[in-house]
């Protein structure tokens, strides 16, 4: 079994039998299936698994049930002496396909029978025409490709060497030397193979990057079946853009050219594409903002933006040619900057932050800006030896310096300090993770003042 983090946010949400369900969603193939099923032999005497993509005669029998009671007596036609009061767990897959349950899961977490949990692919079109979403009633957690923490874990990284990684990071203070080496050929590793778990799999089994690839064009291809089903003629372009994902990535600024995809292509007809792909987990925007200041959603550009793969490995699959064998000889043939960046904004979004770059004329364009602790942290991504190179963080940091918390550069090289800007190695963007807010935020004032 792959090890993955959602695993023990699964565990936390039902330790106390919340009175809510949960839903997992994230693009197909990314695993969600597999860890509710491991969760639910784990945790229940008895769970009934509905997966409405191979049994969708379901389908027409739970969207026309009139309520909870309803939907348990049909259930209990098919799955009788499994559904056990109290000690069962009911588990939906691939709820987009019947998304009336949705609002009745509502009706049957108040009936308190069982516990429920949905996985939904295309999780931002799950919603799309629903009456009544369940506000209250159901939590949703996105899951996506394995990080590069949990591809290091599968290939056999030990807890005390991660544990020396992370302290590493925090300190900022240099790795082992051979502990470096060792983890950027595992780096290496992961742009080739990445985080689709069928991909991973399929490696830590054969060792065959021929047979990684099958697995990955095998993924490739059910997204472009699941893009065509959406867009059955095409008027969205949706194959389209996401096709020109990596030729776009490889060119020199990265971002997004509409023309490329049509002389005539403009972003108002398109807007509705891009979100799509976005809302179905295999495209990661980021958007470019006019200023590094906080709020930065307030100076977002909607029009101007970078298009990533939601995984390096299929970024890499959709290159093509020997990009397997040239990666692990490291040869300048392959354009290592968009695998890097990819991996990037992979990670950054698995942990939690929005995604936004930063472009001026006159200052320079950082890789990425994000939001941390209050301030804003600027983020070089550098692939190659001129890492020392960053005249955009530079400027920013000298310009805007009370409003950034320093710069980190990402790079190939062990971990350096010089003033303000740090300098990591790329497999150390696992570190990099959101603060949670804390679940109690507690204000108490007294207003007696303004009484008769």
């Amino acid at each position: 079994m792959l090890q993955r983090k959602i695993y023990q946010r699964i565990e936390a949400f039902y330790e106390n039998r919340p009175g809510k369900a949960l839903m997992i969603t994230g693009a197909r193939q990314v695993g969600k299936s597999y860890i509710v099923e491991e969760f639910c032999k784990a945790h229940y005497e008895s769970y009934i698994r509905i997966d409405f993509i191979a049994n969708p005669e379901y389908i027409s029998v739970l969207a026309g049930a009139g309520g909870a009671e309803e939907i348990l007596v049909l259930l209990s036609t098919r799955f009788g002496d499994q559904m056990i009061p109290g000690k069962t767990i009911i588990f939906f897959d691939e709820v987009q396909e019947c998304k009336e349950l949705i609002t009745q899961i509502k009706y049957l977490v108040q009936d308190g029978t069982y516990d429920y949990i949905l996985s939904g692919s295309l999780p931002g079109t799950v919603f799309r025409d629903i009456v009544s979403v369940p506000v209250g009633y159901m939590d949703i957690v996105q899951m996506y490709p394995l990080d590069f923490e949990e591809f290091a874990l599968a290939n056999g990284v030990g807890s005390n060497v991660m544990n020396i990684l992370r302290q590493s990071f925090e300190t900022k203070s240099p790795v082992n030397a051979y502990i470096h080496r060792r983890m950027m050929q595992l780096f290496a590793l992961y742009l080739i193979v990445g985080g689709i778990p069928a991909a991973v799999s399929t490696y830590l089994e054969t060792k065959n990057l021929y047979r990684v690839a099958e697995a990955q064009h095998a993924v490739l291809r059910l997204y472009r079946s699941e893009i065509s089903r959406y867009d059955g003629q095409g008027s969205l372009c949706l194959n389209d853009i996401f096709d020109r994902i990596p030729s776009e990535l490889n060119a020199k600024n990265k971002r997004f050219i509409l023309k490329n995809l049509n002389p005539n292509a403009r972003f108002d007809k398109l807007s509705n594409s891009f979100q799509w792909l976005k809302n179905a987990g295999v495209a990661l925007p980021a958007h470019v903002v006019d200023e590094p200041k906080i709020p930065l959603l307030l100076s977002k550009s909607q029009n101007l933006f970078k298009l990533f793969s939601n995984d390096v490995g299929l970024l890499a699959a959709q290159y093509g040619g020997d990009i397997q064998l040239n990666i692990l000889r490291h040869e300048t043939a392959v354009h290592f900057g968009s695998l890097y960046e990819n991996v990037a904004a992979e990670e950054l979004t698995a942990h939690g932050y929005t995604l936004y770059y930063y472009n001026s004329k006159k200052f320079g364009e950082l890789d990425f800006v994000i939001e941390e602790g209050g301030k804003v942290l600027p983020i070089e991504i550098k692939s190659g030896k001129d890492y020392y190179r960053h005249n955009a963080m530079n400027n920013v940091l000298k310009i805007y310096g009370d409003d950034i918390k320093g710069g980190y550069v990402f790079c190939g090289e062990n971990v350096e300090q010089a003033g303000k800007i740090t300098y990591f190695p790329i497999y150390m963007l696992m570190f990099l993770q959101k603060k949670e807010l804390p679940e109690e935020i507690m204000f108490d004032t007294d207003f007696s003042d303004l009484g008769d």
